[in-house]
């Protein structure tokens, strides 16, 4: 976790923050919202993941600081009870206020916020290099081999537990189909090529199942 919090710093140093108290204890709390309980795939894994992603084709971004923290603040509220985007609308509110109390920059606050709500349907211009970033980052799970796809999958049931399995298959059919429907699920050249068509096979898979 040590490894993750120096991450954490590093970014928002790198996009403005002049508050180091509130910096880390802005950290600190988004880790521990990564670590609740009810989280099974939305976890400390996953955000770990999306750090790597982003690390890693971090040139094509304009502004990466923004994106890493954006990746931070993304499912930093994650409740599955709640409905439609409000877990990416109450993250990116959540967003504004750590970042805003860590001395970001206004434009760079407003900024993560935009990043975040992108992911709550993962819709993005062509042209929006940090937002492809992060989407992209975002859905690097499911292009995963089939075996680690299926952990995936059931982790996210797992998460909706509380909901019956005709509604929680109705639901989950609508997520699946709603990303199908996406022109493209990676828009970064070298992450399309290696993980579009795969990730579609795992999504037509699972969809096929619910059925």
């Amino acid at each position: 976790m040590a490894d993750l919090l120096d991450r954490w710093r590093a970014a928002a140093r790198g996009a403005g923050a002049t508050d180091p108290a509130q910096r880390d204890r802005a950290g600190a709390e988004l880790l521990g919202r990564w670590r609740e309980p009810h989280r099974h795939h939305h976890t400390v894994a996953h955000l770990t993941v999306v750090l790597d992603v982003v690390d890693a084709h971090a040139s094509s971004a304009v502004r990466p600081d923004l994106v890493r923290l954006a990746a931070w603040c993304h499912d930093a509220v994650y409740d599955p009870r709640a409905e439609g985007d409000a877990n990416e609308r109450d993250s990116a509110a959540l967003a504004d206020a750590l970042l805003t109390r860590s001395g970001l920059p206004a434009d760079a606050v407003a900024e993560v916020r935009r990043l975040v709500l992108l992911t709550a349907g993962h819709a993005v211009d062509p042209a929006d290099a940090d937002g492809a970033l992060l989407c992209d980052a975002d859905l690097a799970v499911l292009a995963a081999p089939p075996e680690a796809y299926d952990h995936y999958a059931a982790a996210i049931r797992r998460e909706y537990v509380h909901v019956p399995d005709p509604a929680f298959r109705a639901g989950r059919a609508r997520v699946l189909a709603g990303l199908l429907a996406l022109p493209a699920l990676f828009r970064l050249p070298p992450l399309a090529t290696r993980w579009e068509a795969r990730a579609r096979a795992n999504l037509t898979r699972e969809l096929a199942t619910l059925h």
